[in-house]
């Protein structure tokens, strides 16, 4: 029997680590994983060893650093003690994992890494410790494929998840009626980040911005993204004061039948793009992390759609351009500059053009059912 372990540290790394391990337990019905994650995981048929929600939930405090390297500890001991897999999946989750990885050298355990840190656009020495202590990267951008090749890293492009992952758009009128909607009406809606430390920096600034646009324009209606993995006590200190509809539980729908966005940075951003909604990136956080962040990054884009595609087709607010006037007008211009409006929907339809229709999990798959032969 062979034996696999997964290691996740947020929601998404979760529903694609997910869709990999339920494509093993069908191609290898006698194989075991065990896995940090979620309930997509756990769905899978995973042995859960620790909720993922123990490292998503880390930030810069002493104590939560000390946490981190104890369960760093405790997870790589637990592997090369106890339970001493064939393979170890570490799904996205940069950081942690590359130092699991570290932990994990010389013991014979075969490491693979799918969804590999973003060296190509910042801390690209991080490509050194990829090198040394990951057995192969399955990428999902065309362009990493060949800059691991190029460090003589042995690499499989799987393709981006979201291209077989992400759902059709949803039924607008039928959205709009479950959710009281007025579908004469246009709807922007506010992806505030699915972080606590995200909600602390953005969500005041963006909630501004949609009562600033509601009282300019009182045909907008707004809906406010509450991210599945935060919990009614996190969330609620921070929208609590407004009369915005809230919608838990719904990211891609709400994107898909959405006029414009108003979203932070990440994979929420090339999830909008494939669905061709315009939208704007704010993203702010402590200047000193900002100012750092300026003298490691490699490229100046932030959001996927841009670094994609070599287009400055998404706005990007970020730091001190992150405000509420900054906000509003661009997404007025979304929204009522007809031309603007039509040409950035043409631009975003690029983004899945430089994407291949690869079903990345069933490659990722492929890759260890290989190594496991």
């Amino acid at each position: 029997m062979k034996k696999v372990f997964i290691i996740t540290g947020e929601y998404s790394g979760d529903i694609h680590a997910g869709c990999v391990a339920e494509i093993l337990k069908k191609q290898m019905p006698d194989i075991e994983i065990e896995g940090i994650g979620g309930e997509n995981l756990k769905n899978a048929g995973v042995n859960i060893f620790c909720d993922h929600s123990k490292m998503s939930g880390f930030g810069f405090s002493l104590k939560m650093a000390l946490e981190h390297l104890a369960l760093e500890k405790k997870v790589a001991d637990y592997i090369l003690n106890s339970y001493k897999p064939d393979l170890v999946l570490l799904v996205d989750y940069g950081t942690f994992n590359l130092r699991v990885a570290k932990r994990l050298k010389c013991s014979g355990i075969k490491v693979f890494h799918y969804i590999p840190p973003q060296v190509w656009a910042s801390r690209k020495w991080r490509i050194k410790g990829i090198k040394k202590y990951v057995d192969e990267v399955l990428c999902i951008f065309p362009f990493e494929e060949e800059m691991y090749k190029e460090y003589g890293i042995n690499v499989h492009y799987c393709g981006h998840p979201l291209i077989k992952q992400l759902p059709q758009k949803a039924e607008k009128e039928e959205f709009f009626r479950k959710h009281n909607l007025d579908i004469k009406r246009p709807l922007v809606s506010v992806f505030p980040g699915s972080r606590p430390l995200e909600l602390r920096f953005f969500a005041e600034t963006f909630i501004k911005a949609a009562k600033k646009l509601q009282k300019l324009h009182p045909d907008i209606q707004f809906c406010i993204s509450h991210a599945p993995n935060l919990s009614d006590n996190v969330f609620d200190k921070y929208v609590h004061d407004t009369n915005f509809k809230v919608i838990r539980g719904e990211n891609q729908a709400l994107l898909s039948v959405s006029d414009s966005l108003i979203l932070a940075s990440g994979t929420v951003a090339l999830e909008a793009a494939l669905y061709k909604v315009p939208m704007i990136i704010g993203y702010k956080g402590p200047w000193i992390l900002y100012l750092i962040y300026l003298l490691v990054r490699c490229i100046k884009r932030v959001s996927l759609p841009n670094i994609i595609t070599d287009m400055d087709i998404v706005p990007e607010l970020i730091q001190a351009k992150f405000n509420v006037d900054n906000i509003c007008y661009e997404t007025e211009k979304l929204l009522y500059d007809k031309k603007y409006r039509e040409e950035t929907i043409e631009k975003l339809g690029h983004v899945r053009e430089k994407l291949s229709a690869k079903y990345s999990a069933q490659e990722a798959a492929g890759e260890i059912i290989k190594a496991l032969q």
